[in-house]
């Protein structure tokens, strides 16, 4: 058989979208494209425009300009064309907490008007996927939040849409519920299938293939996650110590530091050069300090420095 050729077109391009209510901008001059079979990270705080974004994307809000694409059909003027090619998963997980496992599918595959025949096998990939063939005929409330988590997901891919949607869908969940849930999103990234996900958790954004860094209803940075480490200005110097208020007063003072946030149990310091910082940092820590030491900047450093360079320029008076 002939090779098939890849579809060039992105699963997803937007230029220039923005969104306002009244007055206030929640999303403006959003660009990027994400490509088919990518796992394309949305990263922000909260307020920040993921999910008004989100909402654009799946036609359920019309942008107030620009414009963008979704699987191809235009996201202001073919909304019910996009929806049949999405799923879509909220944090609130969108299941119908007293009907049983089976009625959610069962309900789903109504709203998706999956046919009669594929109904039942269908299903039966939902249960065995989630793993809940022995809750099958529970009542979903008595779910724990990993489990209906994963039936939630189910549900979103009942049609198997080429394109999902995911806004903050490891919220509330135990760690070990967030580890499965990445698990399943890598086997549909590896089938093809492009997941575009929200999420304020650093750790899960370093599972992506690229992220965009949203702040302000502003794009501030894109990238891989790889790439966007190589555009951290300075270096991070990590200080564990016993009281890191503190040691924030003192580092606060210092010539050479950068900046100093709070990270953990300790400071994450951003300096111009580790090796001269250390020293001086000992020196002026005196017992404070337990330990110094240069590491690679995280992702959650980087958004600091993005976030702190964003709110700079727009401070600066206009020329």
């Amino acid at each position: 058989m002939p090779e098939t050729t890849p579809d060039p077109t992105p699963a997803v391009s937007l230029r220039q979208l923005t969104r306002r209510f009244g007055d206030f901008t929640a999303v403006s001059g959003v660009t990027l494209e994400v490509a088919r079979g990518e796992i394309f990270g949305f990263l922000g705080p909260n307020g920040a425009g993921k999910s008004t974004t989100i909402r654009m994307l799946c036609g359920i809000l019309p942008p107030s300009s620009g414009s963008g694409t979704v699987a191809g059909f235009d996201i202001a003027t073919e909304s019910e064309r996009i929806k049949t090619q999405i799923g879509y998963m909220s944090q609130k997980f969108s299941l119908y907490e007293e009907l049983s496992v089976e009625e959610n599918i069962d309900f789903y595959s109504g709203i998706y008007r999956i046919p009669a025949g594929k109904k039942r096998q269908r299903k039966e990939w939902v249960i065995e996927m989630a793993g809940l063939s022995e809750q099958r005929r529970a009542r979903t409330a008595t779910l724990s939040g990993g489990w209906k988590q994963r039936l939630a997901l189910g549900c979103a891919i009942l049609h198997e849409p080429p394109i999902l949607f995911l806004d903050e869908p490891t919220s509330g969940v135990d760690p070990i519920s967030r580890r499965s849930f990445w698990e399943l999103i890598y086997r549909m990234s590896g089938e093809g299938v492009t997941v575009f996900v929200t999420t304020h958790y650093m750790e899960e954004a370093e599972c992506c293939d690229r992220l965009g860094f949203i702040f302000g209803g502003e794009l501030i940075a894109l990238g891989s996650p790889a790439q966007l480490k190589l555009r951290f200005p300075g270096e991070i110097v990590e200080l564990r110590c016993e009281r890191p208020f503190e040691a924030l007063g003192v580092v606060d003072l210092l010539p050479g530091v950068r900046q100093a946030a709070l990270f953990g149990a300790g400071l994450h310091l951003t300096v111009d050069d580790s090796q001269q910082a250390i020293p001086v940092l000992r020196e002026a820590l005196g017992g404070l300090a337990i330990g110094l030491e240069r590491i690679p900047p995280s992702l959650e450093d980087l958004f600091v420095s993005f976030m702190e360079a964003r709110d700079s320029r727009a401070r600066a008076p206009s020329p």
